[in-house]
C-alpha cells in the first residue's frame, strides 16, 4: 500500500499515479486519474486513451509505505486522512488495516461530495470513516483532522499541501505520534534564491529561478531527465555535485551521501551562486 507507478504517455509526458487497488490482488494495477482541464495536459491525455492503446509503465515504487503496528511500527492505532484524489494511496492502506483487524479511523475531506471518488467503496466501513466536505462544514481545522489521535497513533495523510500543513501544525510540540504524508504536487519553494547550474558533460548552464526547482530548470534543456516524486522522497532524481555547496532540503540521503556529493535536484538547492553537476 502507498506505492505508485510512472506512466509514459504517447506524447512523451511522464506522470505518476498511486496504485489504488486491493493490495492482495497482484494480477493487475489500478489507478485513478482526475481530469484537470487547465492542468499540464497529462490527465486529459490519460482520459483520451482508448482500449488497445499500448503505453509503458514503470515498476511500482513506494516512498509512502505503511508500517503495520506491531510489525514495524510502535504505534497501536492508525489515523488516515485523505483530501480529494489523495484517497488513492490511502485506499489500499485501510483495506489492509481492516483485513488485519487493526484499530483505525479515517477522515475523508474535499470541496463537495461530487469531488470525492470511491465513496461507494468506503461505505462498508461504517463509522470508521468520516466524510467531511467544505461546502457543508467549511475548511477542516487541525482538531478535526487529528480527532482521536494520541501518542500511540500513526497518521497517514495524503492531499493538498494546506491539509498536510494543517495536520503537521496541529500536532503538539514534541508529540511522539508518527506522521507520514504524501502530496500530489511538488512543494512550494520557500526562501529560494536564484542560482546557476552547469552541466559538466555538455557545458550547458541553466538558471534556477528563486521559485522553481533545480529539476524543473534542468528539464528545460534535458526534458527526458529521470525523476518521479518531485518531493525528495523517492531518490530517483539524485545527481552528483562536482563543485559548489548544496543546501540539502530532504531527509532521504544520509550524511555520507551528502559528503559524497549526492543531491536530490527536485528539492535541494545551492548554498551559493553556482553548482556544477555531473550531467
Amino acid at each position: 500500500p502507498g506505492a505508485h507507478i510512472d506512466v509514459f504517455l504517447p506524447s512523451g509526458r511522464r506522470r505518476q499515479y498511486s496504485l489504488c487497488g486491493d493490495p492482495s490482488d497482484v494480477a493487475e494495477y489500478r489507478i485513478a486519474v482526475r481530469r484537470i482541464p487547465d492542468g499540464g495536459g497529462g490527465s486529459i491525455e490519460m482520459h483520451d486513451l482508448t482500449p488497445g492503446t499500448q503505453i509503458q509503465i514503470s515498476s511500482p515504487r513506494n516512498a509512502f509505505y505503511m508500517a503495520v503496528p506491531g510489525a514495524g511500527s510502535p504505534s497501536t492505532r492508525l489515523r488516515f486522512i485523505a483530501g480529494g484524489i489523495g484517497i488513492t494511496p490511502i485506499l489500499p492502506m485501510l483495506r489492509l488495516a481492516d483485513r488485519l483487524q487493526l484499530d483505525w479511523t479515517m477522515l475523508y475531506t474535499g470541496r463537495h461530495r461530487a469531488s470525492l471518488p470511491f465513496l461507494n467503496e468506503l461505505s462498508p466501513y461504517g463509522e470508521r470513516v468520516t466524510v467531511r466536505t467544505d461546502d457543508e462544514h467549511g475548511l477542516p481545522h487541525a482538531s478535526t483532522l487529528l480527532a482521536g489521535v494520541d501518542e500511540r497513533t500513526a497518521i497517514y495523510a495524503c492531499g493538498p499541501a494546506a491539509m498536510i500543513a494543517a495536520t503537521r501544525a496541529g500536532l503538539p510540540t514534541g508529540s511522539q505520534a508518527e506522521l507520514h504524508h504524501e502530496r500530489f504536487s511538488a512543494p512550494t519553494v520557500v526562501n529560494g534564491t536564484s542560482f546557476e547550474i552547469e552541466l559538466a558533460r555538455s557545458g550547458e548552464t541553466v538558471t534556477v529561478e528563486a521559485e522553481e526547482s533545480a529539476l524543473d530548470a534542468i528539464r528545460r534543456v534535458r526534458p527526458h531527465l529521470t525523476y518521479s516524486c518531485q518531493q525528495g522522497f523517492c531518490g530517483t532524481c539524485v545527481q552528483r555535485v562536482l563543485s559548489g555547496e548544496v543546501e540539502h532540503r530532504e531527509q532521504l540521503l544520509t550524511n555520507l551521501q551528502h559528503q559524497d556529493g549526492q543531491m536530490l535536484i527536485c528539492v535541494s538547492r545551492a548554498e551559493g551562486q553556482r553548482l556544477v553537476l555531473d550531467l
